[in-house]
């Protein structure tokens, strides 16, 4: 089911020269600290030009006599005479470098940024007057409105911040906002058309937690860029654009299928209608969305116009209204647009090849070979036809994406024609040029399984594909795992393994064994009887203490069999066939050889 989250912003305008004013004026700077500086800091015991501390005691055969050691002691500066008049080897405590010098730091001036701001509004040309188009809450305590003309608002208030709009700078940072949306949260995010977004959260609110949780982050991020931020979540554009605005809380979720409860006590504006619309309806007496329910079209739509019934309908989910994602440039796409609709399976064929190929020369010229592509056909109705296709390896082979592309025309349904098309390559990767130099030179070229394993998932599905890779696991279930099927896995253990190895073990009935490392000799699986004519075994397994409790002790004896019929059988008993508490001594086959 399709959710939307609606963004309003209603101070736009107002914070984004807020945050222009923060980071442009000047940080306090800081005060380089000047320690004092001694001149004059008396004799060192070391001397200056190398040698040995005077009276240690490998130095005493160098000193001449105790008394003359004394005198150097006494004429040594206060801070570096010992503490002992032998000034010998010891281990002894050092005092603390800095504690014994006082500092006198210079006084540091500590400025704090302003957390009120001076009354700001904004002025643009309406028409031919000069308007208050936004106005800050400071401004509207003092009588400040949108939509007073600005010759009032100015000899209202004499001293008010008066700054012209600039609706191209608001227009620019709602498109990075969508631009920041496509790439972190959601692959189809909208600008609205003044101080908004719109995100489609269909497939994808798993990822954060939920729609509460994800719209929580979204508006800790608005107040961390230094937004206000208005979220609502319906299962329509319409509702959530007008609950956005117009509901009672900073953040509303709507629940599914009750959008008609949730926007029926929003006034008429919530409906996004023109100023002749909203005259006529307060005329006739509409003033909530409640109102024009019961009504029937008809009637209604001469009062109001068709264009507030076609919005009344997108609200409500009656009538489509498609989201156009803001698109990342740095995704290599290409466009074609049709004279007439087509709707044949030969002529879309042919405007897959025309789209690969002038998006071959988009991803050479980028260095970028195609891991995913998705083709998006737009049909006169207004409605969208949406394939895809992936690859093993990245590629930019024209022939070999149109054979994986044609296989999804089966799933296109053209209507009344499709007239536009749009070839994206979502998902990319560095492809440089491929070394031929064994080829020219001769030797055994080893064929490369991608092409295959592409044409194969695209039939049957990319999930159906894959290898088995190895896992370091003793346990047989737990040994193996579901790998890349173009990558060749290593390190496969030297022990035999069946071909067929069960996901799970089945049990087996009536097994005869002698205990303890005896094969079985007669055993009934799936309702038939098999008699053992050979066997081979035990291979002992201990199960993985780390994991559970219940595998401390636990043990498997596995045995090669084969009945009489030729059939050869993995099978293992739980236990040790002497110790209880290793296994229960049931017998199980986990497997099958060829």
């Amino acid at each position: 089911m399709r959710r939307v989250v609606s963004l309003f912003l209603p101070h736009l305008a107002i914070e984004r020269l807020r945050r222009l004013d923060r980071h442009a004026t000047p940080r306090p700077e800081r005060l380089a600290l000047h320690l004092p500086i001694d001149d004059d800091p008396g004799e060192c015991s070391v001397p200056r030009g190398g040698g040995w501390r005077p009276g240690a005691r490998w130095a005493r055969a160098q000193s001449p006599t105790k008394v003359e050691v004394a005198g150097k002691i006494a004429a040594l500066p206060a801070h570096a005479k010992p503490p002992m008049r032998e000034l010998g080897r010891r281990s002894e405590a050092a005092s603390h470098p800095y504690k014994s010098q006082s500092v006198t730091r210079p006084a540091m001036i500590v400025t704090r940024p302003a957390t009120a701001h001076a009354p700001l509004a904004l002025v643009g040309k309406v028409g031919r007057r000069e308007e208050v188009v936004a106005a800050c809450a400071a401004a509207a305590s003092l009588g400040i409105h949108v939509g007073m003309a600005a010759t009032h608002a100015r000899a209202l208030v004499s001293d008010l911040d008066f700054r012209p709009a600039q609706p191209e700078a608001d227009a620019v940072l709602l498109d990075r906002l969508a631009l920041l949306a496509v790439r972190r949260w959601s692959p189809i995010a909208a600008a609205t058309p003044t101080d908004g977004l719109w995100l489609d959260l269909a497939g994808c609110d798993h990822l954060y937690g939920g729609e509460e949780r994800f719209c929580r982050r979204l508006r800790a991020f608005c107040q961390r860029a230094g937004f206000t931020a208005r979220i609502a979540v319906a299962d329509t554009p319409g509702a959530a654009h007008a609950l956005a605005r117009y509901g009672r809380e900073d953040l509303t979720i709507v629940p599914a299928g009750g959008t008609v409860q949730a926007i029926s006590p929003l006034p008429i504006a919530a409906l996004r209608l023109t100023g002749t619309a909203l005259s006529a309806a307060k005329r006739f007496g509409f003033e909530t969305i409640a109102d024009l329910l019961p009504v029937a079209r008809g009637p209604l739509a001469r009062r109001l116009g068709l264009p507030a019934i076609t919005r009344l309908d997108q609200a409500l989910g009656g009538v489509a209204e498609p989201i156009t994602p803001r698109e990342d440039v740095t995704v290599p796409a290409v466009e074609r647009r049709l004279l007439e609709p087509i709707g044949t399976a030969e002529a879309i064929a042919q405007v897959m090849e025309d789209l690969l190929g002038d998006l071959a020369v988009v991803l050479q010229a980028r260095g970028l070979g195609a891991r995913s592509l998705r083709l998006t056909g737009l049909c006169v109705d207004g409605t969208e036809q949406v394939v895809a296709v992936g690859t093993s390896r990245p590629t930019r082979d024209v022939s070999h994406l149109l054979r994986l592309m044609k296989l999804r025309i089966e799933r296109i349904d053209p209507g009344l024609g499709l007239e536009q098309f749009l070839l994206v390559a979502p998902h990319t990767e560095p492809l440089d040029a491929v070394d031929l130099g064994a080829v020219l030179a001769g030797e055994v070229l080893v064929r490369d399984p991608a092409r295959l394993v592409d044409v194969v998932a695209g039939r049957i599905g990319p999930n159906a594909v894959y290898r088995i890779a190895p896992i370091p696991s003793h346990v047989p279930e737990r040994a193996v795992a579901r790998a890349d099927p173009v990558e060749m896995p290593a390190g496969w253990p030297t022990w035999r393994r069946p071909v067929r190895l069960f996901a799970r073990p089945e049990p087996l009935w009536g097994v005869i064994a002698l205990l303890p490392d005896q094969p079985p000799r007669r055993f009934e699986w799936r309702g038939e009887a098999h008699k053992v004519v050979a066997g081979d075994g035990p291979e002992r397994i201990h199960g993985e203490w780390w994991r559970r409790d219940a595998e401390t002790w636990a043990v498997r004896d596995y045995y090669r069999v084969e009945d009489e019929a030729g059939g050869r059988f993995w099978v293992f008993r739980r236990g040790d066939g002497t110790h209880d508490d290793t296994g229960d001594l049931s017998w199980w086959i986990h497997g099958v050889f060829a």
